[in-house]
C-alpha cells in the first residue's frame, strides 16, 4: 500500500509536554498543524512516562508561561469537578492531590492527560490540528540545510504518512529527527576543555548520559499480592553500583546533593494530612519517605472510604538503569535496555514486596499492588520509559554550566541573554550515568531560555522542541524539567507560525535587534515570561 500523504504549515513530531505546547502556540497563530505521538497518550513526562511535575519554588506565583498554568489550573478544576474531594482540600487553592513532597500539583496521569487533550480539543475540531497516533518518525526526505517532509509509521499497522511541512519541530523524547535530518547534534558529555564548565571530564564522553527509569504506580491493600518472581531478579538484586553505598535494590542511596550515604524510609498508607506537605524545593526534595514523595493521590483528600489507599509514583533511586545507553544504538540494542529498564523496575517493586525492611522488624510489604490501570497498562509499569536525556542540537547559542552555576554566578545571577524568550529554574540535578558517573546536583540561579538554543548551526526549518536544545549533558539536569520542556515547546511553535506570518527565518529573527523585540512582544503577550521579576521601586 502506498504512504499517505499530509501537508501543513508546521509539523510537530513528538507529543510530549514540548510538543503539546509546540502545537498550542502554533495553533493560537492560526497555522495549521500536525502533531504525531508514538505512545497512546500525549503529555510525555506527566502521562506516559509517570513522574509527577518537577517545578520551582515561586510556581504559584510566577515563573511559568500563561498556558502552563492553564494547565496546572485545569487539573486542580477537574479534580474539583469530577471527583469527591473533602471540604477542606475542595477550599485548597493550591490543591495537591497527591499530597506529594516532590511537587506542588501531584496528579494522576489521566487527569494532566485530559486537561492536555481539552487544551488541543479546540483546534482539532476546527482542523487545524491533526493528531498521529501512536505514530514513530523513521526516514526524511532533506534537501541541503531544510527538510522537506518527514515519514511516520503506525505502531502496530505499519502504515506509513508522509508528512510536508514549512517547518519541522522535533519533540521527540530523544531528538530523533537529529540524525534522521543530518542536522549536527551532540550527545553524552561534553570536555572540560570545550565547555570549560567546572563539573565537566577532560575528554568527552559521547555514550554517558543519564540513566533512564520505568517507573510504575503502586498503592497498598489488604490481602497478599505477591508477583511472580521477576526474571532477571538474582541479577538485580546483588547489583551494587560502586558508588552506591549498599545494593541497589535498598532503601539506603548515595544523597544527590551531599552524596553521603542516606537511608531513606518507606511506609505505605502513613496516617499524615496531606494539606500541611510543604512542596518546597528548597528544603530537600522531600524524599525522606518514599511513599510520600511522589505520592500522586492522598486518600485523606477524598472524603472517607473513596479510595482504599494512597497511590504513589515509583521513581526512586533504584529504579535508575545504568547498563547503557538508548542513543545511537541498533533498534535491537535499545529494546534490550529497555526491557533490562522495565525489569529493573519489577525486580524493585517484588523487593518492595517480600525483601524490604519494615519498621516492625518484619520483610516486605505484600500489600503493595501494582497499579497499571493508572499508568494505562496491562503490564503494570509506565507507558513509556522516563527519559532524562536527548541528543542536542549543536546551536547558534550554547548554553554552558557556568552560565547558571550559583557556584560561579554567585549574587550576579544567571547570564542575562539579549535573545531570551523564557525562564525557568531548577537545580542542574543529573541521575547516576551510564558512564558509572555518581549524581551531579548543583545549586543553580533562576536562568533564561536563549532564542540562539533553540537554533541549529545550520538547518534551517528544524526546531527542537524539548530536551534537544542546545544545552550541554551538563545544563540539561535543569533545562529538562516540565515547565522548561513546555516554555521550549510552545516558543517553537510560536517561532515557526511568527516565521511564517512574517516571512522571515528563525536565524534572522535572532541575528536582528528589531526582529527579536518584535517576537518577544509576541511571546510577552502571550504570556510568556521572558525575564525573572526584578522586585524594586517604582
Amino acid at each position: 500500500m502506498p504512504a499517505k500523504e499530509m501537508r501543513a504549515d508546521i509539523l510537530v513530531v513528538g507529543g510530549g509536554l514540548g510538543g503539546v505546547a509546540a502545537a498550542l502556540g502554533a495553533c493560537r497563530a492560526g497555522k495549521s498543524v500536525v502533531m504525531s505521538e508514538e505512545f497512546d497518550w500525549i503529555g510525555g513526562q506527566s502521562t506516559s512516562q509517570a513522574v509527577p511535575s518537577d517545578e520551582h519554588t515561586w510556581v504559584e506565583q510566577f515563573g511559568i508561561t500563561r498556558s502552563y498554568r492553564k494547565l496546572r489550573n485545569g487539573i486542580r478544576q477537574y479534580y474539583r469537578d469530577n471527583y469527591p474531594l473533602t471540604e477542606a482540600a475542595r477550599g485548597w487553592s493550591d490543591l495537591n492531590p497527591g499530597g506529594g513532597w516532590v511537587s506542588r500539583i501531584c496528579a494522576e496521569p489521566r487527569v494532566s492527560l485530559a486537561v492536555m487533550e481539552a487544551m488541543l480539543m479546540p483546534y482539532r475540531g476546527a482542523g487545524r490540528l491533526k493528531v498521529l497516533q501512536p505514530y514513530r518518525p523513521v526516514t526524511a526526505d532533506v534537501d541541503g540545510d531544510r527538510v522537506r517532509s518527514i515519514t511516520v509509521r503506525h505502531r502496530d499497522t505499519g502504515r506509513e504518512i508522509v508528512i510536508a511541512a514549512n517547518y519541522i519541530l522535533d519533540a521527540t523524547e530523544l531528538g530523533d529527527l537529529l540524525p534522521m535530518t543530518g542536522t549536527e547534534y551532540v550527545k553524552g558529555f561534553e570536555a572540560q576543555s570545550d565547555t570549560g564548565e567546572p563539573n565537566a571530564p577532560p575528554k568527552a564522553q559521547p555514550d554517558n548520559v543519564q540513566a533512564v527509569s520505568v517507573c510504575f504506580a503502586v498503592d497498598c491493600v489488604d490481602g497478599d499480592q505477591t508477583i511472580d518472581k521477576p526474571e532477571h531478579y538474582d541479577y538485580w538484586s546483588t547489583y551494587q553500583p560502586h558508588f552506591w553505598g549498599g545494593p541497589l535494590l535498598g532503601f539506603t542511596a548515595p544523597h544527590p546533593r551531599t552524596l553521603e550515604f542516606t537511608t531513606r524510609s518507606f511506609t505505605p498508607n502513613v496516617d499524615d494530612d496531606p494539606l500541611l506537605v510543604d512542596a518546597d524545593q528548597r528544603k530537600g526534595g522531600g524524599d525522606e519517605n518514599l511513599w510520600l514523595f511522589r505520592r500522586i493521590a492522598a486518600r485523606r483528600n477524598f472524603v472517607p472510604g473513596f479510595y482504599e489507599s494512597d497511590i504513589c509514583f515509583v521513581n526512586w533511586p533504584m529504579i535508575d538503569y545504568m547498563d547503557g545507553t538508548i542513543i545511537d544504538v541498533s533498534e535491537e540494542e535499545k529494546a534490550k535496555h529497555l526491557k533490562s529498564a522495565a525489569d529493573l523496575s519489577y525486580a524493585v517493586f517484588y523487593w518492595l514486596q517480600t525483601q524490604a525492611p519494615r519498621i516492625d522488624g518484619g520483610q516486605g510489604y505484600r500489600g503493595l499492588r501494582l497499579r497499571g490501570d493508572i499508568t494505562g497498562t496491562e503490564h503494570g509499569l509506565a507507558m513509556a520509559p522516563y527519559v532524562r536525556e536527548s541528543r542536542r542540537i549543536k546551536p547558534v547559542t550554547r548554553v554552558v554550566e557556568q552560565d547558571l552555576s550559583y557556584a560561579v554566578r554567585g549574587g550576579k545571577g544567571a547570564v542575562n541573554y539579549r535573545d531570551s524568550v523564557g525562564i525557568g529554574m531548577y537545580r542542574i540535578d543529573l541521575h547516576p550515568s551510564t558512564g558509572g558517573d555518581n549524581y551531579i546536583d548543583v545549586a543553580s540561579c533562576p536562568f533564561e531560555i536563549p532564542l540562539g538554543a533553540l537554533l541549529p548551526e545550520r538547518m534551517k526549518n528544524l526546531i527542537p522542541a524539548g530536551k534537544n536544545i542546545g544545552t550541554t549533558h551538563i545544563t540539561n539536569g535543569c533545562y529538562r524539567l516540565h515547565p522548561v520542556e513546555w516554555n521550549i515547546g510552545e516558543v517553537a511553535g510560536m517561532l515557526a507560525a511568527y516565521c511564517l506570518e512574517k516571512g522571515l527565518k528563525p536565524h534572522q529573527i535572532q541575528e536582528n535587534d528589531e526582529h527579536l523585540r518584535d517576537f518577544q512582544r509576541e511571546l510577552t503577550r502571550e504570556g510568556i515570561e521572558i525575564r525573572w521579576p526584578d522586585i524594586a521601586a517604582y
